[in-house]
């Protein structure tokens, strides 16, 4: 095989292999030998077909298996006497006019990874910010779980429903004349000012007293679920059962009861144990930036533009499809558009430290073991249905840029781990609020633009917020669709489950739920 080189500018390089006739000929003549023995043809006993016939019966198909193998044992073969890196897969074309029996010309166009002189480990000093669990904060956080189980009483006889008020109600809903599936309940709890129901639904009941009987008139939005009440306007007959005021929720036992706990001690051992989650994650991300910034500030080196690319690629999908779920969708794509220049800035600084991470990972002899990867794969799994997770497995095993992409995340934080380990860490405690404003001031003047508008987008303070960090080199219930109430918000992960809770909603008219903004379900 001849190989002439055709471009070396920067990290780009270019090839044209040339592989004589002879070679994919014999490439041929061996896998016609191979095969011969399994081909049955009339006349003949089984593996006795002369090999002219077999060239003649097969002689396209194995060609063209042959000159693809060939193809590709040649820019393997390439890429280990040029002792190329490519960042990405190389981009391999033939030459046109090719014809069986010549020579086969092929060009082949990569970008090479850059040659990276490992950085020392020795001499990083960082500063590691924490913030104690306090008997205030568990205090705090136990009130916030408090105020999520607010308790209604009976409100005086003849008091007039206003916001915050909750209403016990029965109601059934028609278009036309005619109910409809999923208007109908009994004994449902409205809270007026909540947003449970479609829009001027809660409005109407204000004022509403305990035995009063109301007929209110509502539009379902035109974006609502359900196809068959879309738009229309609809007639809600509503008996109001019960007007209730909010009662202040007592921290005690039986409020840790509530949630399948022994008592308020337990409650308390497992909120501390949950701030002190909370903060040290937040620490870690403090300290995982602070060394980001230092690294990214002391090493400036081409990076290949394939990468930034499909960094940045990745990037703007991410931002594309937040800023659909936002109440202005063309005011959020107009702002991100105007900042292009910034996310492309950013691509280009999580691709080169990803390069460096992963230079000193392997200087370092940092590895990730059959068994963690073998964790990982099934944790990723889980996020599939049941009947998809072994396909799931099978896909990812077999397909190494989809195993890389898995790898890379925790290849990147156990360099990141090993970095921490190495470095002299000086500890100091601050507030929980100090924590998040040097977490703010620590995503890096270069990896965080225009940081200081107050009117930023959710998809905009989400891209910039992760901007810091660096990848490794390595349907809705049809049953529920026709009613105009929105669902109950999740519950927080950390929230304690009450014990029988039911998380089923009785029948009531739901609207369509909104989704929530990045920056909320990221505080989560």
């Amino acid at each position: 095989m001849q190989i002439v080189e055709t471009t070396n500018e920067g990290l780009k390089r270019a090839y044209t292999l040339t592989i004589p006739a002879g070679e994919i000929e014999a490439r041929i003549d061996a896998e016609i030998q191979k095969v011969a023995p399994q081909v049955k043809m009339p006349g003949f006993r089984p593996g006795k077909v002369p090999a002219n016939l077999v060239r003649k019966m097969h002689g396209e198909a194995i060609h063209a298996d042959a000159l693809n193998t060939t193809l590709r044992e040649s820019v393997d073969t390439l890429l280990r006497d040029k002792q190329l890196r490519p960042a990405l897969q190389p981009k391999v074309d033939m030459a046109e006019g090719y014809e069986q029996g010549k020579d086969a010309e092929l060009t082949v166009e990569l970008e090479v990874l850059p040659d990276i002189a490992a950085p020392a480990v020795d001499g990083l000093t960082l500063e590691k910010l924490i913030v104690p669990a306090t008997d205030e904060a568990v205090e705090a956080a136990i009130r916030q779980l408090a105020d999520r189980q607010k308790s209604y009483t009976d409100a005086p006889e003849g008091h007039a429903a206003e916001d915050g008020n909750q209403l016990i109600i029965d109601f059934t809903g028609s278009i036309d004349g005619v109910e409809f599936e999923g208007g109908k309940a009994e004994d449902q709890p409205l809270v007026i000012g909540s947003g449970q129901f479609i829009p001027g639904f809660e409005e109407q009941l204000s004022g509403a007293k305990a035995g009063e009987e109301k007929t209110i008139t509502v539009t379902f939005p035109a974006d609502y679920p359900a196809e068959n009440l879309k738009g229309k306007d609809a007639e809600f007959a509503i008996t109001v059962k019960a007007v209730k005021v909010e009662s202040e929720t007592v921290i005690d036992d039986e409020l840790a009861k509530n949630f399948g706990l022994e008592g308020l001690d337990k409650l308390k051992e497992l909120m501390k144990a949950q701030v002190e989650q909370e903060t040290a994650g937040l620490t870690r991300t403090q300290m995982k930036r602070q060394l980001l910034d230092r690294l990214a500030a002391d090493h400036d080196f081409a990076v290949p533009p394939s990468m930034v690319e499909a960094e940045f690629n990745q990037i703007w999908q991410q931002l594309e499809a937040e800023i659909a779920r936002e109440d202005d969708p063309e005011a959020a794509r107009a702002e991100i558009e105007g900042e292009k220049d910034d996310y492309r800035r950013i691509a280009e600084r999580r691709v080169r430290l990803g390069l460096l991470l992963s230079e000193i990972g392997q200087a370092n002899g940092v590895e990730i073991s059959q068994q963690e990867m073998g964790m990982l794969v099934q944790q990723a799994a889980q996020q599939y249905r049941p009947q998809d997770r072994e396909r799931f497995v099978e896909f990812v095993r077999n397909d190494p840029m989809a195993l890389a992409q898995l790898r890379a995340p925790l290849y990147e934080d156990k360099v990141v781990d090993f970095l921490f380990d190495k470095a002299e860490v000086t500890e100091r405690e601050v507030t929980r609020e100090e924590l998040e404003a040097a977490i703010e001031a620590e995503e890096g003047a270069d990896a965080k633009p225009a940081a200081d508008k107050p009117a930023k987008k959710a998809p905009a303070k989400k891209a910039k917020a992760d901007a810091g960090d660096a990848p490794a080199a390595e349907a809705a219930d049809e049953g529920e669709a026709e009613k105009p109430k929105k669902k109950a918000a999740a519950k927080k992960k950390a929230e304690p489950a009450a014990e029988g809770e039911d998380a089923a909603d009785k029948p009531a008219p739901k609207k369509k739920a909104a989704p929530k903004k990045k920056a909320e379900t990221e505080a989560e």
